[in-house]
């Protein structure tokens, strides 16, 4: 039996939780942290125990305490802008407050007006947190706050249509709670449950069909991952990117669309460029941007004048954690770019921005050029650069004399007689004569010659910036470009999960008849092999679930704007069409074995032919009846021993239901042996005027569920079930 509830604590109750969920709900955002959510918690529990007591305040004491209080919160707000930013300062604030407003409304005497302001207090709490948050865990705080919030709202109707029903004076109070506390109270989740369950029903589609105005709310209001612009700036000073690689900081998420191409084997997402070295770092030696770039025909959609002549395209969504530069990350040789942006910003270096005023999350697609020159051609470029290129000539004012020395005879060695070779071999050198290490050691006062003859271990910038420097004494231009390595790939996401560990640094050579820059990547094997899949297996596959599940919210919900809108519908339709064409395929050859079988019949390929498929056609109708027969068979038989009624998969019901249930099953079996009971014959009459045994018992069972509050054990129940079966086989006796 399920036990009756009180519904005034099931309405405190549920009230409660409405408030707690607008809580736990800045908690999953980062709006509040833990200590604060913790604090809060214990003043709820502390304030349900004195409920409807003397120690509750009132109103205008409430009011006095929030007004006392504003000074606090400016104190509040002044002290976060120390840390974070004035928007997440004053969010963080405007929690605190509005936190602070609900405990002091909980404490106070409440009127149905109070519990609708907590209501709407507990709803602010849910938006605000909708700001904060990409993550997906506010989708499971937001369903339960929806949920409770269900629960409330029906519960909230009916306490207050009971204040304005008269009831009849017959009823005393004892008898309306008994009423009102009996079962139905315990089903109300049920029908609030019901009711989310038809609200997200409608709600889902209507999110995914309805036209999407404008760029998605990625979210923002955060300080950036901090250092970003230590490694993606204009001057970077030798070791920023070993700093970088300290953090498992997430920076991007890159799902790419299927591509064929090998280039996928050895993807890099490029920052940014920098051709002026000094011995101590390196800067770009052209200052501000080389062009904008401003939407074209296509909606959102930036063409950035190298779309031409591309030959293998790979089209790469980002979505872009908020950093403190305004660097955007992609694969070499970007050609276009769609997202919700007012221009483009490229450089000399060919290096992608857009300028934005704070850090923000930023959802983008780039279309890049990923096609490789052929090695036989590039051993032919020889040709001299041209008067724009000598940059890339560059060498510090003094340096270490061994390097080009060290340079000339790895080459020789290698027997290089071109730059392709050459800038090989350099690379090859590096990789397998060095160590790689995050540890940094002090390389004097020139590094590059530091780490080249006495130390012989560091970071990726280390070797960038020595091929670098190496290939330029050799009279090949180069320069150094800032990064990320392709990261982690998630296949239950289907994307390249990045970390600030990630970042990486490597070489561009121009070869000057393909007009092209070159990747390569001196770096150790050690140095590009760090892999974030740590623990044992189980918990890999969780995080990697887990992650999966962020990219959806992030694609599907978060970033979801008109750009997504229609690659959705382009997946739909295309899914669509191929169902239809599967369907199609299976249709022409049902017929095509049809017609087959049917010229076999007709004995066109001879009568064992024309047997066999008799045969064939004869067996299968047979199979069919027999299939047929026996689905009949099955379900008679669990009719016939009430197998469907005892398996329950939604619960015990209450005897007053089952009861009942028995007793229509009772008539409904009497009706078709021709027993009806008249309107003038109560059940008990009807019952006993059968001459029936089994009746009798069933009806007085009803009886006492359905008038005297009384509820059957188990094996009564049971007990009517053997009556009901011993009626479908007793006839009637006669009556007079």
């Amino acid at each position: 039996m399920i036990p009756t509830i009180n519904f005034n604590l099931y309405f405190r109750f549920t009230s409660y939780a409405v408030v707690a969920c607008g809580a736990l709900a800045l908690l999953a955002s980062d709006g509040i942290n833990l200590l604060t959510a913790g604090v809060f918690a214990v003043l709820m529990v502390i304030l349900w125990q004195l409920e409807s007591t003397k120690w509750q305040i009132s109103e205008r004491l409430g009011l006095v305490l929030i007004m006392a209080s504003l000074p606090l919160f400016y104190v509040d707000w002044q002290s976060q802008t120390i840390v974070l930013s004035r928007e997440r300062a004053g969010a963080a604030t405007l929690a605190h407050l509005i936190m602070a407003l609900s405990l002091v409304k909980l404490w106070q005497k409440k009127t149905d007006r109070d519990w609708v302001f907590l209501y709407l207090i507990s709803f602010f709490e849910v938006l605000l947190a909708a700001g904060l948050s990409i993550s997906p865990l506010f989708l499971a705080t937001l369903v339960l706050y929806l949920f409770f919030a269900a629960c409330t709202i029906i519960a909230f109707e009916i306490r207050k249509s009971e204040k304005n029903v008269q009831i009849i004076d017959s009823v005393d109070d004892s008898q309306k709670n008994q009423l009102r506390n009996r079962n139905s109270v315990a089903r109300l989740p049920v029908v609030a449950t019901t009711v989310l369950f038809l609200i997200i029903i409608v709600a889902v589609p209507m999110f995914f069909l309805m036209p999407r105005v404008g760029g998605a709310g990625f979210g923002g209001g955060s300080n950036g991952l901090s250092g970003m612009s230590v490694g993606f700036s204009d001057s970077v000073t030798l070791g920023a990117i070993g700093k970088l690689q300290q953090s498992n900081e997430v920076v991007m998420r890159i799902r790419l669309e299927k591509n064929n191409s090998n280039a996928l084997n050895d993807l890099r997402w490029r920052g940014v460029a920098l051709d002026f070295f000094d011995n101590k770092g390196w800067r770009k030696s052209t200052s501000g941007f080389g062009k904008r770039y401003d939407p074209g025909e296509i909606k959102n959609r930036i063409s950035l004048g190298k779309w031409n002549g591309a030959t293998d395209i790979l089209a790469q969504t980002v979505y872009l954690e908020p950093l403190d530069t305004q660097t955007l990350f992609a694969a070499p040789r970007a050609v276009a770019i769609e997202g919700d942006f007012q221009n483009i910003l490229v450089d000399a270096e060919n290096g992608l921005s857009y300028p934005r005023n704070s850090p923000e999350r930023t959802m983008y697609k780039v279309f890049s050029d990923v096609s490789q020159p052929n090695p036989s051609f590039l051993r032919t470029d020889n040709s001299a650069y041209s008067s724009a290129f000598v940059r890339y000539l560059q060498l510090p004012t003094r340096y270490d004399a061994r390097i080009e020395k060290l340079a000339r005879d790895v080459a020789e060695n290698a027997g290089a007689k071109n730059r392709y070779d050459k800038a090989r071999a350099i690379e090859s050198y590096l990789q397998n004569d060095f160590a790689y290490s995050l540890d940094l050691k002090d390389m004097g006062d020139e590094p590059l010659a530091g780490f080249l003859f006495d130390v012989r271990e560091g970071h990726c910038e280390y070797f960038a910036s020595s091929m670098a420097v190496m290939l330029r004494t050799q009279g090949i231009a180069t320069r150094i470009v800032n990064g990320f390595q392709h990261g982690d790939y998630n296949d239950a996401a289907d994307a390249y999960i990045v970390t600030q560990k990630d970042a990486h640094s490597w070489v561009e050579v121009y070869f000057p008849e393909s007009d092209s820059w070159v990747v390569f990547d001196p770096t150790p094997a050690a140095g590009k092999d760090l892999s974030s899949a740590d623990g044992n297996f189980v918990s890999a596959r969780i995080a990697k679930y887990l992650e999966a599940m962020q990219m959806f919210w992030l694609q599907y919900v978060v970033a979801y704007d008109n750009q997504e809108q229609r690659s959705l519908a382009r997946n739909v339709f295309t899914r669509v069409s191929d169902y239809r064409q599967d369907l199609t395929e299976f249709a022409t050859k049902l017929k095509d074995n049809l017609v087959e079988w049917w010229n076999q019949v007709r004995g066109q390929d001879g009568a064992t032919a024309s047997f066999y498929a008799i045969l064939r056609g004869a067996l299968l109708l047979l199979s069919i009846v027999c299939g047929g027969i026996l689905v009949w068979f099955t379900v008679k038989m669990l009719r016939r021993t009430n197998f469907l009624r005892k398996v329950n998969f939604f619960g015990r019901k209450s005897n007053s239901t089952r009861i009942i249930e028995f007793y229509e099953r009772m008539t409904k079996l009497l009706s078709k042996k021709g027993l009806s009971r008249q309107t003038y014959q109560t059940p008990l009459e009807f019952a006993e005027n059968l001459a029936m045994p089994e009746a009798v018992k069933i009806t007085t069972a009803y009886n006492r569920v359905r008038f005297g509050d009384e509820t059957l054990s188990q094996n009564e129940i049971d007990e009517i079930e053997t009556w009901l079966t011993e009626l479908e086989i007793v006839e009637p006796a006669k009556t007079s």
